[in-house]
């Protein structure tokens, strides 16, 4: 029988953990921009008290589990990820682009150690999250780890530090007094990504102030896998990502959610971690 390596018991998050007390609170949003998107209606929920990682897990926590296990990921065994268009070079070769969102293409050889495709590394960006991870290899770290990942609703919790009602996690201006609090695609989008916040692509996960619970990039960066399912098929996302701009993708919101199917990565999905029996909101 193969013994399944797990990570050392004193193994913490790049960014340590944070014990968030649980309660009531407003989960949802009425002035969501995407009906489909099933924000609303705001409604009372509570969660009891859990622990978070207080930042995504990063590239170096992910090799160190891919190390111990020689795990493989989804996109490693198919072969192919879907990576921003813009991030490739002018002389790339014509590939496949999604019908809907035309500027991700199927980039063959991209995965979590070639985020732009096969020529790209993760030289310094051992600190940035990770990303080409499905939710299956989300799950696969997790037990790992001994850890897991959260429920929306603990997420929403989280990523909301105490406010309410608020579309972001430190209040209601997305730029409060011109200060950028989060990743995200500033310019024309799909077109020029001026990169105003100090990023085009990926960030460090703790590149931003931390919400008011000490939680940091709750908001932009990466999307992160959650364990609800949004629709038969497809589990949740939330946060938003770096790739999202307002004119098409207003989902860097506390409230905002999307879902994909368990086995999809793309070079802009990530995860953060709860520790800790599962547990259900009320």
């Amino acid at each position: 029988m193969t013994r399944v390596k797990h990570a050392p018991a004193a193994a913490a998050p790049h960014g340590g953990w944070r014990e968030l007390p649980g309660g009531p609170f407003l989960m949802g949003s009425d002035d969501s921009p995407y009906p489909a998107d099933r924000e609303g209606p705001v409604r009372e929920v509570t969660v009891d008290t859990f622990t978070i990682s207080a930042t995504a897990v990063t590239n170096t926590e992910f090799a160190a589990f891919t190390n111990a296990t020689g795990y493989r990921t989804d996109t490693e065994r198919f072969g192919w990820s879907f990576v921003f268009g813009g991030f490739l070079p002018d002389d790339f070769p014509p590939t496949r682009a999604a019908a809907a969102t035309p500027w991700w293409r199927q980039v063959h050889g991209a995965d979590w150690r070639h985020p732009e495709g096969p020529a790209s590394v993760l030289d310094g960006r051992g600190d940035h999250p990770v990303v080409h991870v499905s939710y299956d290899d989300a799950l696969s770290y997790c037990r790992w780890a001994g850890v897991r990942l959260p429920s929306e609703a603990e997420w929403e919790y989280a990523a909301r530090g105490g406010l309410e009602g608020k579309p972001y996690p430190w209040g209601d201006e997305r730029d409060p007094g011109g200060e950028y609090r989060m990743n995200i695609f500033r310019g024309t989008f799909p077109g020029r990504n001026t990169a105003a916040d100090g990023y085009c692509a990926t960030c460090p996960v703790d590149a931003f102030p931390p919400n008011a619970y000490g939680l940091f990039n709750m908001t932009g960066n990466v999307w992160e896998w959650c364990a609800d399912w949004f629709a038969p098929g497809a589990r949740v996302l939330k946060g938003g990502s770096h790739m999202c701009h307002e004119s098409y993708c207003l989902r860097y919101r506390t409230s905002a959610r999307m879902g994909n199917t368990p086995d999809s990565s793309s070079g802009n999905t990530g995860f953060r971690v709860v520790r800790g029996p599962e547990r259900r909101e009320r």
